[in-house]
């Protein structure tokens, strides 16, 4: 059975972005170009393009076209790794701006999350996260105060499992992950250089040590234009 059409067309712009002749960035011809040169209806082309967008090649900009895609970063949901190590597999540095750092009372929810006694105190972190000086994420981690008490700032808002290993012998085994969908707010895309209500991932991670301890709970907003999860199975 031969393919339909509109997969022959997906396949030979799918080929010309894989060969370069279109780079990430770049905005592809209309709709109406492009039907035109494949000699099929636009409804037909739409579905290729659709296609295509469906698998993060292409980008559809509302009022502004269609664009091959930037490479995204990805993290893999059956593992926990750090955001350092994240950039490195992608090829990209990982950099570090932080918006607020403070020791408060833990919230209901840390509490809970946490598994923190009432009153207990947390350190709470608000930072962006860089790949190659590009905002990825926005993230605030909440730990247990006495257990970064002494540590250093930088050394904490750098490479947080690194210090805590190092330091602390706190050694990372799993984490609990719960992604979601949102829009962000006005106060976050300025932080992360979008529009306001663009779309964002959302994870909320609980990560444990090797005694079964929940230590770190945190909240990070990812860009969905320039981020995605997978899963292996």
């Amino acid at each position: 059975m031969k393919a339909p059409v509109y997969i022959k067309i997906h396949d030979e712009i799918r080929e010309a972005i894989d060969a370069g002749r279109w780079k990430p960035g770049d905005k592809i011809p209309a709709e109406r170009e492009l039907a035109e040169q494949f000699d099929v209806s636009r409804m037909t082309l739409r579905q290729a393009v659709m296609l295509l967008v469906d698998e993060g090649v292409l980008d559809r900009r509302v009022g502004a076209g269609t664009f091959v895609a930037e490479p995204k970063v990805q993290e893999q949901l059956n593992g926990v790794s750090s955001f350092t190590d994240m950039m490195a597999a992608s090829g990209k540095k990982a950099t570090s701006k932080t918006v607020s750092y403070h020791v408060s009372s833990a919230s209901t929810s840390e509490q809970k999350q946490l598994q923190l006694p009432p009153h207990t105190q947390v350190l709470r972190m608000e930072r962006v996260r860089y790949g190659d000086d590009e905002p990825i994420a926005y993230e605030v981690a909440s730990i247990p105060a006495d257990l970064v008490e002494g540590l250093n700032r930088e050394d904490l808002t750098n490479s947080l499992y690194k210090t805590l290993l190092e330091t602390r012998g706190v050694r990372v085994t799993h984490a609990k992950q719960i992604v979601t969908a949102s829009n962000v707010t006005e106060r976050v895309a300025e932080l992360l250089q979008i529009k306001r209500n663009d779309p964002v991932l959302v994870l909320r991670q609980i990560t444990v040590d090797q005694n079964n301890k929940p230590f770190e709970y945190v909240r990070t907003q990812y860009v969905g234009s320039r981020f995605e999860f997978y899963l292996e199975r």
